[in-house]
């Protein structure tokens, strides 16, 4: 990167801290307003149907203000993310059964996607199941044209198991499209084996250009597809990204995510992504449980990432971890 274009990390603050374990967040603007969302459980990072859904509203990132929180009863929510669609604001979040019958059991087949919605930021409705998502375990969203899409991580053909119901060799990412938000069918596949969660977005043209974390300790792919996304063209990373952002900032693409190459010492990393290569820009302060950002920019020199970690909290019982935000510019 050109000298005069370096990224730099002005401020960092921590805006929600209860000893909950608080994590994998999302930013968006609606309405000329900032929202950030994110799961927060007092049992931990697991599976547990104690976790509820947070919004949070700002007018610049400063002050934030609680607008919304939900939970599913018998299930875990997590991985919250935005999508502005139809002149609504829709938040989504993927969820693991927690049934009371069969306490540790855990199958990706009894995944369900749920959304609540709002039109005005203030008055909610919600959550409600999305039709369509029954064994996907759904994750980012984005708008092309007048469809909204949706990654799903599902197992191939809904495949049964006897083990712990993970099966990442036959897991697919796959590509849900919807014209209400709210119910849902298959468009594509980012990936037909060891998928995982993807990032992605929409060019002015159509075209479709996606981050997918890769399964287990497999490297990310770059995936792209054009409409009716029936064909794919892969790259593999040379790492993987957990928890993947990817966004357009001006004429770039912005990577966030958690880097393991030292698994010991886990950060939550940006990037670069150009020629289908990461370029390493910033380590941002984190450690142990940490990553899944979100961005919103405010102008094409200046920006708002968020993101969580434990660095800076104690260790204890649910093991509690503090959401940030990091104020970005370009020099």
């Amino acid at each position: 990167m050109s000298p005069e274009c370096q990224l730099s990390i002005d401020a960092i603050r921590k805006v929600f801290d209860d000893d909950n374990h608080n994590a994998f967040t999302d930013l968006c603007w609606f309405q000329d307003r900032i929202y950030l969302t994110f799961r927060s459980c007092p049992d931990g990072h697991g599976v547990f149907s104690s976790s509820w859904i947070v919004v949070l509203r700002s007018d610049d990132g400063g002050e934030w203000q609680q607008m919304f929180t939900f939970s599913v009863s018998d299930r875990d929510v997590r991985d919250p993310h935005f999508l502005e669609f139809n002149d609504t604001l829709f938040v989504y979040t993927g969820t693991w059964l927690c049934d009371p019958s069969a306490p540790g059991k855990r199958d990706m087949n009894d995944h369900l996607g749920y959304g609540a919605w709002s039109t005005d930021g203030e008055n909610w409705e919600g959550p409600r199941l999305l039709e369509g998502t029954y064994g996907h375990y759904v994750w980012r969203a984005a708008v092309c044209r007048d469809q909204a899409f949706l990654c799903g991580r599902r197992k191939r053909e809904f495949a049964h198991d006897p083990g712990d119901g993970d099966a990442i060799e036959v897991r697919q990412g796959a590509l849900l499209e919807s014209n209400d938000g709210l119910v849902w069918k298959t468009a594509g596949l980012f990936t037909e084996a060891y998928g995982n969660e993807t990032a992605f977005l929409f060019e002015d043209d159509g075209s479709l250009l996606a981050l997918a974390r890769g399964g287990g300790s497999r490297p990310a792919k770059v995936c792209r597809s054009r409409p009716p996304f029936s064909q794919w063209g892969r790259v593999t990373l040379d790492r993987n990204v957990g928890g993947p952002l990817l966004a357009k900032w001006g004429d770039r693409y912005l990577v966030g995510g958690r880097k393991t190459i030292d698994p010991q010492n886990p950060k939550t990393t940006l990037y670069w992504l150009a020629d289908d290569e990461l370029e390493e820009i910033a380590e941002l302060p984190s450690g142990g449980d940490n990553s899944y950002p979100g961005f919103v920019p405010f102008s094409d020199s200046k920006g708002l990432l968020s993101y969580y970690s434990s660095h800076e909290v104690r260790e204890s019982e649910g093991s509690p971890t503090s959401i940030y935000l990091a104020d970005l510019s370009l020099k």
